[in-house]
């Protein structure tokens, strides 16, 4: 029995080939696609929806699996299938953790789906800082790395201003507007090979911020809300079923913590668990100044958000202080204690109203989330959480529903 060949993606594809890649946070996926093609990639980011994104996942994906693998493995397959894209001359992206979570078998999963639907021809590139699946013509460099954070600190800046504006905005849309037009301003910077460089981060991020803060505001009341939860479904409109958009409808304040958060906890964890059971010195000091790098990084987003009227987030420090005694650091597999400092972090900012959004059968969610209400509720009083499965079978006025309830218990 011959062994099975997989496709590679050659250094000549640079050039032919684009890049296919799943949504998951508008903002933060619009500026990586700049990042990625200043590099000399082509690249994509995956706009197709609704229920057919979700039979195709129920398709190719076993259905025990979790949700965001079948959305993310469903999206792309349909995409490929829409006769979109010449096949010929299109490869896949996905991200892969390397930790307990299931999301590290998402390649593997996403491969076996794609020959199954006919398309193992396609190569997919594995974006990755462990080494894992390694394609001759993609090369995860430090110069490209460096982009990509760059991406996630302007999106998370864009994020929270969008967020915390939006609701208050005396001309309708005008948010979105100023929205679009730095989005369009970054990309520009990235193209142009600028906007990694801490100078520009610093300049561009606090004229954004100046920006936001210029938009006429209107002084009203509004229940805020946060929405933590598994990393995908959280961000993802196609995971959550819009989530953000009925908040809208709703007339209220809702924030999410950063993108920047997960990031350093995933950098975090390996120095947790040198600290409690060993292994390489290397690669601990390698965290070890990936952290420091980042909270330079976060250093610059955070004084940006300290334009008035804005009032920056907690630093990643003070959220991870906040879950000491609460829950233990070994806790780390998928979002771990990261999700329950989080909980606590926005109730402690005045985000009493907490929607924990997870996938049906996650079990760090179940463990770190739902698990963790009561003892949450001990030290933040007042909050009022609601864990919310979601699920291909899910029922979204049931969601919608019991939103509208945990919003008019906080009325």
């Amino acid at each position: 029995m011959s062994e099975t060949v997989l496709p590679v993606f050659t250094k000549e594809m640079k050039a032919t080939h684009t890049i296919l890649v799943p949504n998951m946070l508008p903002f933060h996926f619009a500026l990586l696609r700049s990042a990625l093609q200043s590099c000399g990639y082509k690249a994509e980011i995956l706009q197709n929806t609704g229920r057919n994104v979700i039979e195709t996942g129920l398709k190719y994906v076993n259905s025990d699996i979790c949700y965001p693998a079948l959305l993310v493995i469903g999206q792309i397959i349909s995409a490929l299938e829409s006769g979109r894209y010449d096949l010929s001359k299109t490869a896949v992206m996905l991200s892969q953790t390397g930790g307990g979570c299931r999301a590290s078998n998402y390649i593997y999963l996403l491969r076996k789906g794609m020959e199954k639907a006919g398309l193992g021809n396609v190569p997919i590139i594995s974006l990755n800082v462990n080494g894992m699946n390694e394609q001759p013509g993609f090369e995860l460099n430090l110069a490209m790395i460096k982009k990509f954070m760059a991406a996630i600190i302007y999106g998370d800046t864009l994020m929270y201003l969008a967020n915390k504006t939006r609701p208050y905005e005396t001309i309708k849309g005008a948010v979105d507007e100023l929205a679009g037009k730095w989005l369009n301003r970054l990309e520009t910077a990235f193209m142009e090979g600028k906007a990694q460089a801490t100078g520009t981060m610093k300049q561009l991020s606090r004229a954004l911020a100046e920006d936001f803060a210029a938009l006429p505001q209107k002084a009203e009341h509004k229940i805020k809300v946060g929405i933590v939860g598994e990393i995908y479904i959280k961000y993802a409109g196609l995971g959550n079923n819009n989530l953000e958009q009925f908040l809208q409808k709703q007339n209220c304040e809702y924030m999410l913590p950063g993108l920047l958060n997960f990031i350093m906890y995933c950098a975090d964890t390996y120095l947790t668990d040198y600290k409690l059971y060993g292994g390489k010195f290397f690669k601990y000091g390698i965290s070890k100044m990936a952290m420091l790098y980042l909270k330079r990084l976060e250093k610059i987003m955070l004084s940006a958000l300290s334009t008035p009227p804005f009032k920056p987030p907690a630093s990643y420090e003070e959220t991870k202080a906040l879950a000491k005694g609460v829950i233990g650091y070994g806790n780390n597999m998928g979002e771990g204690w990261l999700l329950t400092a989080e909980m606590l972090e926005l109730a402690k900012n005045g985000y009493n109203n907490i929607i924990c959004a997870q996938p049906f059968g996650c079990l760090p969610n179940h463990i770190a989330g739902r698990g963790m209400l009561n003892k949450i509720k001990e030290i933040a009083e007042n909050a009022n959480i609601l864990p919310i499965d979601y699920d291909s079978s899910a029922s979204k006025v049931n969601q919608e529903n019991r939103i509208k309830l945990m919003l008019a218990t906080a009325e």
